[in-house]
């Protein structure tokens, strides 16, 4: 499970899962490396965007080995980016190379607003890799006209016709996923999992016929390919070397193969192993062993993320996004968090689910505040702030997973620049003050208590099926969400204080209570448009959950909604049953989950997560205006420079920071563009 980040308005919510503490040496836990204080964490922005840079403290601590390591592995995860921008539709490709094509040679006036239009969109398509934007889903607006295009591409001898032109400027294909309620949302979903004659009544009964050799260990169906028709027949095409996609996969491999000989263990080499494997074969037996492997490797500095994942750009729920994450290891903020995963028995043990959706033991649990090196595809450029896997829920039970906070991520979100959208929001002094002073340790709480304990906690009922068979298309969002409140439930518990994590925890529950009811009723709203609805599943569960509490809470006045000089705060009147409400909808949630309850899932998300009040969003899109910073952020990497000897051996990599955004895409699609334009 990924943890996205929420709305990068630096300190506008406590909510924000952050830590920005200096992290420490990458190789020994008393030697302090300091990340530099002049560093300039932005590059631009444009639209709704902020682009901004991240540092890799520790690097030149690594050893060779393992900087060669670190190195081949990115390398892995950037050969795969062309595979998530045909994933997220069929046209994407083609359109990003006419457009560069356009960008690198058009040599008219640069200084008309219809040539500076054009630059906008082509960076906000590529920061979304693609023409539907990365958060909303929403197909992305040129500010230009079809005939200005038309232009830019006869003058510099690139052609782009057909459904791949019209598409840019007409309403078809307007959302990449769409989920409303009672429509056939695989049928009006752009994205490149599925035929343009797939429906969702297909894909259930595609999959309700798959039966895994174990039911105690179910394949994860679906996960590695596309589902189409072929003569009225629906076919899957497996991504592996070979099959679809093949020419980037090869490429990933041959980067994999090369880690696979630096491996730090046998185990990390093992793993590699299997993953290599499962690219080459495209079989699902395998992509489980690998993940068993990959979960007990937990020695070493290094380690990342890599393949097909995430299932949240599917309408569907069965679908992995492809992407890569290279971390490694802070050694000191580990230690000083790793409290959380040796008491998770003592957290499930005490938390308010029914005795039977506990689990009796709770295995595996690894928790890291990590330093990323790269990101690519669905991680990149808009990345997670932190990652829970494996996620086949049975894995999970029998093994464990891994949970890890990508620190210089969430240092360089802190270190970006204050927006002063916090004042605007908070109901009073009281409210700004806790905020200010415990915010932070907040979010990097409530981080490792959702990943660690939130989705480590719980189990299926025997005989229930997955969690993407038994609630469909309300899979992600219940679950973010009950990750969220087993977050928020011990955020308010004097066991951070008794474990040592917090000095006060009464202030730091405030806070982070504070921050969400905030966030979730109010600030989010700033990232859409006026009249949409809610559909990203990070920001619907938020929502549901704030909604859900405010309304149940009423009668005994513990969320009050105030108006003061026209203005609308949500102030939190008494913590303590607001901490019990958490609690109670906890319980609902991994009831939920665990019968798979479906019409209960759809009268929660449906009745509380989706529809905004048009009063309070109108209100609060006004009151933005007066900020000038974008509510959406995202990073160039750091670009890693191998220099060898000779005999062609690598001698040592270097760090370098990239200057543009415009000119990191370029060199990506110059470097790493290995897939054809048709897919």
């Amino acid at each position: 499970m990924k943890l996205k980040q929420i709305l990068v308005l630096t300190i506008i919510t406590a909510f924000m899962f952050s830590c920005g503490e200096d992290k420490k040496d990458t190789t020994t836990a008393s030697e302090k490396v300091e990340i530099n204080k002049d560093f300039d964490y932005n590059v631009e922005q444009f639209a709704d965007i902020k682009v901004l840079r991240y540092q890799i403290p520790g690097w030149e601590n690594l050893t060779l080995k393992e900087q060669k390591l670190v190195y081949y592995l990115t390398q892995a995860g950037l050969s795969g980016r062309d595979i998530m921008w045909n994933m997220n539709y069929r046209h994407n490709l083609k359109i990003r190379k006419a457009l560069e094509s356009v960008y690198a040679n058009y040599d008219g006036d640069k200084n008309a607003d219809d040539w500076k239009a054009f630059e906008v969109y082509l960076k906000r398509v590529w920061f979304s890799n693609g023409i539907h934007h990365h958060y909303s889903n929403d197909k992305i607006k040129p500010e230009f006209s079809s005939e200005y295009l038309k232009d830019l591409l006869a003058k510099t001898n690139k052609t782009l016709e057909g459904e791949a032109f019209d598409v840019i400027f007409n309403d078809k294909d307007a959302k990449k996923v769409n989920l409303t309620k009672d429509v056939d949302n695989v049928l009006l979903s752009a994205v490149n999992f599925y035929g343009p004659d797939v429906t969702s009544a297909d894909v259930e009964n595609f999959y309700k016929k798959k039966v895994s050799p174990n039911p105690e260990k179910p394949l994860s169906y679906g996960l590695n390919s596309q589902l189409v028709k072929v003569d009225g027949v629906l076919t899957e095409r497996v991504y592996k070397s070979g099959g679809l996609y093949g020419s980037a996969i090869d490429e990933i491999v041959k980067w994999l193969e090369l880690a696979k000989g630096v491996a730090e263990n046998k185990a990390q080499g093992d793993a590699l192993g299997l993953l290599i494997q499962y690219y080459k074969t495209g079989d699902l037996q395998t992509w489980d062993d690998y993940n068993v492997a990959w979960t007990a490797a937990t020695d070493g500095n290094i380690d990342y993320i890599n393949s097909f994942i995430e299932v949240y750009n599917d309408p569907a729920g069965y679908r992995g996004s492809y992407e890569g994450i290279v971390q490694i290891k802070d050694f000191d903020m580990s230690e000083k968090m790793s409290v959380l995963s040796e008491n998770a028995q003592w957290f499930e043990d005490n938390s308010p689910l029914m005795d039977a959706h506990k689990k009796d033991s709770v295995v595996g649990v690894t928790y890291k505040v990590v330093n990323v090196a790269g990101e690519a595809g669905d991680a990149s450029p808009s990345t997670p702030i932190g990652v829970n896997l494996p996620n086949a829920n049975w894995i999970r039970a029998a093994v464990g997973s891994k949970s890890v906070s990508l620190g210089n991520i969430i240092n360089a979100y802190n270190n970006a620049g204050s927006t002063g959208r916090l004042k605007e929001f908070v109901h009073d002094d009281e409210e700004y003050e806790l905020e200010e002073k415990y915010g932070q340790i907040a979010d990097k709480l409530h981080t490792a208590l959702h990943e660690v304990i939130g989705h480590a906690s719980g189990q299926l009922n025997p005989g229930v099926g997955e969690t993407k068979e038994t609630l469909k298309k309300y899979a992600s969002t219940l679950e973010e969400g009950r990750a969220d409140l087993v977050g928020l439930y011990y955020l308010y518990n004097p066991k951070l204080q008794e474990l040592g994590l917090v000095d006060d925890w009464k202030s730091v529950g405030k806070a982070a209570y504070d921050g969400y009811i905030r966030n979730g009723l109010m600030t989010q709203l700033i990232r859409l448009n006026l009249g949409d609805d809610v559909e990203e599943a990070h920001m619907v569960n938020r929502q549901w959950v704030s909604a859900w509490a405010f309304e149940k809470g009423k009668a005994d006045n513990v969320i009050e909604k105030v108006t003061r000089d026209g203005k609308t705060y949500f102030n939190i009147n008494d913590y303590e049953k607001l901490h019990e409400l958490f609690g109670q909808l906890l319980r609902e949630t991994q009831r939920i989950k665990s019968e798979g309850d479906y019409k209960a899932v759809e009268d929660l998300v449906e009745g509380y997560g989706v529809k905004v009040d048009q009063a309070i969003h109108a209100e609060v899109l006004e009151r933005n205006k007066q900020f000038t910073s974008a509510p959406y952020s995202g990073f160039v990497n750091p670009v890693l420079v191998a220099e060898k000897n000779d005999k062609g051996e690598i001698t040592k990599v270097k760090v370098k920071q990239p200057n543009t955004f415009e000119g990191q895409m370029m060199r990506y699609s110059k470097d790493y563009g290995f897939l054809p334009t048709e897919n």
